[in-house]
Order: C-alpha cells, then structure tokens, then sequence
C-alpha cells in the first residue's frame, strides 16, 4: 500500500477496549480527520455478545465503505477483535492497523481476575478474545503498528505479577506482536493512550507512511 492511497480520506475504524462504550475514542477521531482520515467509531458490548457476532458485525461496518482500503485503530481489547475479525474475513480490503496498549502476548492482568474466580465475570467476553493470549496469529503482509504505554497509571497497580515498564494495565511486553511492522513506547498510561495528542499524531503517521515518526517521539 502506497503513500498516495493513504492520504486520500481513507476509512479508520475505530475499536474501543474492554468496559468502554466507544465515546472515548471520538477525541482521537478528532484529531485524525484533519489529517485526511474519515473516522467511524465502532461500537460493541464486551459482555452481552459474543466474538462471532462481534465479528459480523464489523464485517457489515466495514463492507459500507465499499472496496477501497480501510485503516484499523483499536485500543487494548480492540486489537484482539481485530485479529479475530482478520482471521474470519481474511480477504478484507488492504489497510493498515495500529493498536494502543492491545496485550497481543496476553494480559496478566485479566489472568489474575480470571484465576479469582468471582471476578473472571469482568472479562466479559474478553477472555474469549484473546486476553489469555489465545487470540488468532496477525495475518502475515497487513501492517501493523503498535505503541505501548509505559506510565504506571492503573489497576494494574494492585496486580500482583505485572512486568514493567507498564502502562498501568498492560506491559509493555504484552503489546509486542511478532508480525507488528512498527513499535513504539510512549509516556502516556493506558486510557491515555486514547486522548493523548502525541498518540494520535503518531497513528496518523503509521497509517499515512506505515512507520511511526519516531525522531518525534
């Protein structure tokens, strides 16, 4: 995928984690759209429905774009449905991806929860997604960056087990994908990863030039 078709008002949809409703992605679609982006904010129930359907119906999302290429960002749980999404609908338009704090390797974090028993019901479906570290292998020639979080600001804090540098949630080692284009660290925490300014500079430049800016990082 080339600069040009890049810059030409490419669809983003955008993939919220797990407990979120999708409106805290709309300050990160914000600052995308000035940059030559349309954004669609994807949302879906991480309690209430399952994977399949969670996939059928980004499918249907992104089929109302057309044949064009279309951009992913997805933020922690996010990132696992889209490698879900990717392994049900393998021949889906070209695009780029960046995922923000997405435990590719797993999460300790909802390991811990699921191993307490009473509290492995907050994973919701999540744990079906992918946040053991079962989630299906990224497809092999779709770019992919990603950038991890490393200011310790979280429920993390109270997990034992959780390797730093973390971004309160999720370490920086869980983010790391073997098929990842690009990766890049950066001071923010895990939500922050959302409305961080210098988050969303550097995913628009992954999803312009398939590489993060990192003299400006």
């Amino acid at each position: 995928m080339n600069d040009q078709a890049s810059n030409e008002s490419v669809p983003v949809v955008l993939l919220h984690g797990l407990w979120m409703p999708g409106l805290e992605m709309a300050l990160l679609q914000q600052r995308l759209e000035p940059r030559g982006f349309h954004c669609r904010r994807f949302s879906y129930s991480t309690f209430q429905s399952g994977v399949e359907e969670t996939v059928g119906a980004l499918a249907a999302c992104v089929a109302g774009f057309g044949d064009g290429p279309v951009h992913f960002v997805g933020h922690s749980l996010g990132g696992l449905l889209l490698r879900h999404f990717f392994a049900a609908y393998p021949e889906t338009a070209p695009g780029r991806s960046v995922t923000l704090g997405t435990p590719h390797a797993g999460s300790r974090v909802a390991q811990v929860l699921d191993g307490l028993g009473p509290t492995s019901w907050l994973l919701g479906s999540g744990r079906r997604m992918g946040l053991m570290g079962d989630a299906p292998a990224w497809p092999a020639g779709r770019e992919l960056g990603v950038i991890a979080g490393t200011m310790s600001l979280g429920m993390g804090l109270v997990v034992p087990g959780l390797s730093q540098p973390n971004d309160g949630t999720v370490s920086v080692e869980e983010t790391r994908c073997p098929e990842m284009s690009d990766f890049l660290e950066l001071p923010v925490s895990h939500m922050g990863l959302v409305v961080s300014e210098q988050v969303a500079n550097q995913t628009a430049a992954f999803l312009h030039q398939g590489h993060f800016d990192h003299a400006a990082a």
